[in-house]
């Protein structure tokens, strides 16, 4: 046993032994040869080591979390006269299985204006080039480098914080901002001019966390304007993002413009994107002869499952412009085209929805409608068909 406890004892010794050899490998080494700078080295050896470049982890002192990634960029030609740019961020996570990794992707159309040092005739280039170029923003510059041929271009980037930004922050109020939490700022335009457009339509102040949470859900500068224009001003940070993240663009709400839906409260908004009332089933339903503006009608039917194809196939059989209650009472009761159609065929014509929904309610089907008829040798009111059911009519 004494034997065990000694062998024991010895394994931290060889495990410190080997942890130096790494340390001496991964930052004296190839700080001697020049390979990488010292800062990078002693990052790299961090990372080895085990220890997180994220929220709590330690760097060695000095060091701060060096944000690298790939750019894309597509000039292909829009109405706006803007290109598509594409940012990929991907934080490893470290030896240990840290759950510190960050994957992080964003493409949005930016003013070529902006991308400075990049001409649009160094990205259009037929042979191809080599390309340098900054993105400038409040919260820190992107260094970009890489290549383009015939207006696709890809590369790479290296953040640089703006410190200056970060003092502002603090001395507003706001916060003082993490490196990381510039990169999601810088990266989403979040600056000086959306803080002062946020001022100006009355929204609360936020604090560090709800700008990098606006940043995080697509809230942009655009997307404060474009709502006011349409006259939307949802006061609330949490609206704005729940907004965003049910998919309430300025795009699906200027198509609700369209058809003369407006003055919605953030929450009927939502409400609408998540029901599925689109501008397609809108327009559908409007060829078919219904008012659009009735909003809550609207998303009654998309709750219960009523299609269009379900009025299209409704008309054909002689039911026409029902009211909208009607058509969802139809469908929660299971009255389908099909059942209209055998009834048709066993004689009974232009029974009125509630007729129909009384038989189906009442387990009143065709073949048993058939079954009557045929013991019988006659077509019974649908009220007697109806007793003969409930009776336990064996038919």
């Amino acid at each position: 046993m004494e034997q065990r406890k000694d062998t024991r004892a010895a394994r931290p010794a060889r495990s410190t032994s080997r942890k130096a050899l790494r340390l001496l490998t991964a930052v004296v080494l190839p700080a001697i040869l020049g390979l990488v700078s010292a800062p990078d080295a002693a990052l790299s050896a961090a990372n080895a080591g085990g220890s997180s470049a994220g929220a709590g982890a330690v760097l060695p002192l000095g060091v701060q979390e060096s944000f690298e990634g790939q750019w894309l960029i597509d000039f292909e030609e829009r109405e706006d006269g803007r290109v598509q740019l594409t940012l990929r961020y991907r934080n490893e996570k470290d030896a240990k299985g840290s759950s510190d990794g960050w994957n992080w992707n964003s493409s949005f159309p930016i003013d070529p204006a902006q991308l400075h040092g990049l001409s649009r005739e160094t990205a259009m280039s037929a042979a191809g080039t080599n390309a340098r170029f900054q993105l400038k923003r409040d919260a820190g510059t992107l260094d970009c480098e890489g290549w383009f041929r015939q207006g696709s271009g890809s590369g790479h980037f290296r953040f640089s914080p703006n410190p200056a930004f970060a003092a502002e922050l603090k001395r507003q109020g706001i916060g003082e901002p993490t490196d990381r939490q510039l990169f999601s700022l810088a990266v989403a335009d979040l600056g000086f001019a959306f803080m002062d457009e946020l001022r100006a339509q009355g929204y609360e102040r936020p604090n560090l966390d709800g700008l990098v949470r606006m940043a995080h859900h697509g809230v942009r500068l655009d997307y404060l304007r474009g709502l006011k224009s349409f006259g939307y001003q949802v006061k609330t940070i949490d609206a704005l993002v729940r907004m965003r993240d049910h998919g309430v663009t300025l795009g699906f709400i200027q198509e609700l413009r369209d058809f003369g839906i407006t003055n919605l409260t953030a929450e009927e908004l939502v409400r609408t994107r998540d029901h599925g009332v689109s501008a397609s089933f809108i327009k559908e339903l409007k060829a078919e002869g219904y008012d659009p503006t009735q909003l809550e009608g609207l998303i009654r039917l998309r709750d219960h499952g009523v299609s269009v194809s379900f009025i299209k196939e409704l008309r054909e059989e002689g039911y026409r412009s029902l009211p909208l209650e009607q058509l969802v009472r139809m469908r929660d009761h299971g009255v389908t085209t099909s059942f209209i159609r055998d009834l048709k065929a066993l004689g009974y014509t232009n029974l009125s929805v509630e007729e129909l929904v009384r038989m189906r309610d009442h387990g009143v089907t065709a073949s048993f409608v058939r079954r009557v008829k045929d013991e019988r040798g006659t077509a019974p009111p649908v009220d007697e068909l109806i007793r003969i059911k409930n009776r336990g009519g064996s038919y």
